[in-house]
């Protein structure tokens, strides 16, 4: 796993948070959750390789 990896998710996370916030004060409970359900599919996307690399190395050291 790369270092820019974690960077690049830790900015989602600060920018989510950063949009949520305004949007919930300013009463648009909704589109915060969306902005949140889009920030988490973007970092679910980059993630998900890794994740599928990593039963892929957890399957061949058991040999299943």
């Amino acid at each position: 796993m790369e270092v820019s990896l974690i960077f690049k998710i830790a900015a989602v996370g600060i920018l989510v948070t950063i949009l949520s916030q305004v949007l919930k004060h300013s009463g648009r409970e909704e589109h915060a959750f969306l902005i949140s359900l889009a920030g988490l599919i973007v970092v679910l996307s980059w993630i998900v390789p890794y994740i599928y690399e990593l039963f892929e190395t957890v399957q061949t050291l058991f040999s299943l």
